[in-house]
């Protein structure tokens, strides 16, 4: 029964319409911002993305105030702006300031989901929030995808690949010695706000379906799961696309079984098992296979204590 259950929901994929471009999509999210993920989590920059996250969410208000139509494009636009802006402030912020960078990041994030907060309220008592639908980017509404939003997220992602393959060495070099990256000419400034333009249009692709709340989770889940696995940057890289498509996929699945269930927390909760199976069952750096090289180094160390032992009574047996 359940086997034919789960194989009904695979063939889903191929024959419904909405189930197969739910999981497109999702797949589209989660590769994209699993493979950008690495370089803010190796960068120490986790809640970056989510301050980026936060900081579109007045674009769209603002895009919808001005615009007065629930468009995508026009939305998604509204939406790179301010969270290109607020990535850049942050950035601003902690180079020319004293303000550490934890600090600026709660400051871009406050402001700009404060100022988000205000201005879906403002539309909801006129009506507008309603009426074009500004709800579902606070939590994603991955369910009203269509071929055409694919289309565009595709068109999205295909940008970001190409960017960062463009950009892979230097993206690599700043990530792990900035100092010694600039002695080499590389203009750091530069890289930082290519690579923040990069993380905002994920962002943008993230909007639709998991929301503003939960981005963060695809981009920080993927990296950290994957980083369990392996110490190479561009097989991490690889990794975490993989963790972050397959959660999008699987959720997308597990959330067409039941009538409601919300698509974006159900493939944050999936990267979230991926995440928790890959801190437990990794090779190098897993809870268990640690415990059990742990409870081998003790047994030899026991058992190598027992023949110096033996040896020692040995000889004072001899004298």
């Amino acid at each position: 029964m359940i086997l034919e259950e789960i194989l009904s929901v695979f063939l889903g994929l191929f024959t419904d319409y909405t189930l197969r471009y739910v999981a497109l999509g999702s797949a589209i999210l989660g590769i994209t911002s699993g493979a950008l993920g690495c370089f803010t989590v190796l960068r120490k920059q986790s809640l970056f993305g989510d301050a980026i996250a936060h900081a579109a969410l007045p674009g769209i208000g603002f895009a919808y105030l001005f615009a007065g139509t629930k468009d995508s494009l026009l939305l998604m636009l509204g939406a790179a702006i301010f969270a290109w802006f607020g990535g850049i402030i942050t950035l601003a912020i902690t180079s020319t300031t004293r303000i550490k960078q934890d600090a600026a990041l709660g400051i871009t994030l406050s402001v700009f989901f404060g100022l988000g907060i205000v201005l879906l309220s403002y539309l909801q008592s006129i009506g507008g929030a309603s009426q074009g639908g500004l709800d579902r980017f606070l939590f994603g509404q991955a369910a009203a995808l269509i071929e055409s939003d694919v289309i565009n997220l595709g068109i999205l992602a295909a940008f970001c690949f190409t960017i960062l393959i463009l950009f892979y060495k230097e993206f690599k070099i700043t990530t792990f010695d900035s100092s010694f990256s600039q002695s080499l000419g590389f203009p750091i400034k530069y890289l930082n706000a290519l690579l923040t333009s990069v993380i905002v249009v994920a962002v943008v692709i993230g909007l639709h379906t998991v929301g503003v709340v939960l981005m963060v989770s695809m981009l920080i889940a993927p990296a950290a799961a994957a980083k369990q696995w392996t110490v190479n940057l561009k097989k991490m890289v690889i990794l975490s696309a993989i963790f972050g498509g397959l959660s999008g996929i699987i959720g997308s699945m597990i959330s067409s079984t039941a009538e409601g269930m919300s698509t974006g927390p159900i493939i944050v909760i999936t990267i979230t098992i991926i995440l928790g199976i890959s801190f437990v069952f990794s090779p190098k750096q897993g809870y268990l296979f640690k415990y059990l090289r742990k409870q081998r180094k003790s047994q030899i160390s026991l058992k190598n204590f027992k023949t110096i032992s033996d040896k020692e009574k040995r000889n004072d047996g001899n004298f």
